[in-house]
């Protein structure tokens, strides 16, 4: 894991118990601004790419919250989105390609108080790494998973992804794809995701609520985000997003799963707002309540162990 500047290790964070979100949460920090969050370090993503706008939309969520870095913990895999937390002045750990969701679990098990975000895009969530989504969802732990989903894989330079509508030509298929595309919505809806949401990268007022309020939540929260890809699939651009994107039907109820479902199925457009929310216990949580003693680690000699290994 990395330390962007942080004071302490993630490995200590706040009290155990105490809450990592929300302005009145001890260990919060008081007067941050969404500029505090940057790391300095500058994003090498395509100019227009729709992650620029899920960055920003997450450093003014952080800020609204008031999340103290020194408790936050930002976990990846591979991809472009992935990039994203070398870009947030907090810990951040990129793993194998689709093994973010498990490592985020295993950063809140190991300290249920820090806030954990992780961030991936639709390859890295719904190929490699789509058995993991499911358990992440049916233990209800209180992460908060955004994924960025561009219908392509960008940073391997064009290639067909799990989200990819019939028909789409990439690299890998020139002649278009015959298989039928995932549905993260769906998906996640069905294996019980507490927190269920879409934003869209251009619509930045809205996402930043999304993400400040599945963070709130607690339990499994998924946000999917439209994430347009410039450079390798300019079928699915922001004019194609600017004629199918439509707000949450304004008499739809988030604790409707089947009307939620029915939503997420329609493939005539792409509904944003809050699709479902429930509340039932949490993982870590639960473990408490079953017995399990946990206990906030001894502290880490980060250097010492970056030696040890080097």
């Amino acid at each position: 894991m990395s330390d962007n500047n942080s004071k302490t290790t993630a490995a200590q964070g706040p009290a155990y118990g105490d809450e990592g979100v929300g302005a009145d949460g001890p260990g919060c920090a008081v007067g941050l601004k969404a500029a505090d969050y940057k790391s300095g370090k500058r994003p090498v993503w395509c100019a227009g790419c729709g992650d620029y706008g899920v960055l920003n939309s997450i450093f003014n969520a952080l800020a609204e919250l008031q999340v103290d870095p020194d408790n936050l913990a930002v976990i990846s895999g591979i991809g472009c989105s992935s990039r994203l937390p070398g870009y947030i002045k907090t810990y951040g750990f990129h793993g194998a390609h689709g093994r973010a969701v498990p490592v985020a679990c295993g950063v809140k098990v190991a300290n249920p108080a820090l806030t954990v975000l992780t961030v991936g895009g639709d390859g890295d969530g719904f190929s490699i790494g789509g058995g993991h989504v499911s358990h992440a969802c049916r233990r209800n732990i209180d992460i908060t998973y955004i994924v960025m989903d561009n219908e392509i894989y960008g940073l391997t330079k064009g290639q067909i992804s799990p989200t990819s509508p019939v028909g789409a030509r990439a690299k890998s298929n020139p002649y278009g794809t015959v298989e039928s595309p995932v549905n993260p919505m769906l998906l996640v809806l069905a294996y019980g995701g507490t927190f269920v949401a879409r934003g869209y990268a251009s619509q930045p007022k809205q996402l930043v609520q999304l993400l400040a309020d599945g963070m709130r939540h607690k339990g499994l929260s998924f946000i999917h985000v439209l994430s347009p890809c410039v450079t390798f699939n300019k079928a699915a651009g922001y004019d194609f997003f600017k004629e199918r994107v439509q707000d949450m039907p304004a008499d739809h109820k988030t604790d409707d799963l089947m009307g939620a479902m029915r939503l997420a199925a329609d493939e005539s457009r792409f509904y944003t707002g809050l699709f479902y929310k429930s509340d039932r216990p949490e993982y870590t949580e639960g473990l408490r309540r079953s017995g399990r003693k946990l206990e906030a680690p001894p502290p880490v000699d980060i250097e010492a162990m970056i030696h040890q290994f080097s």
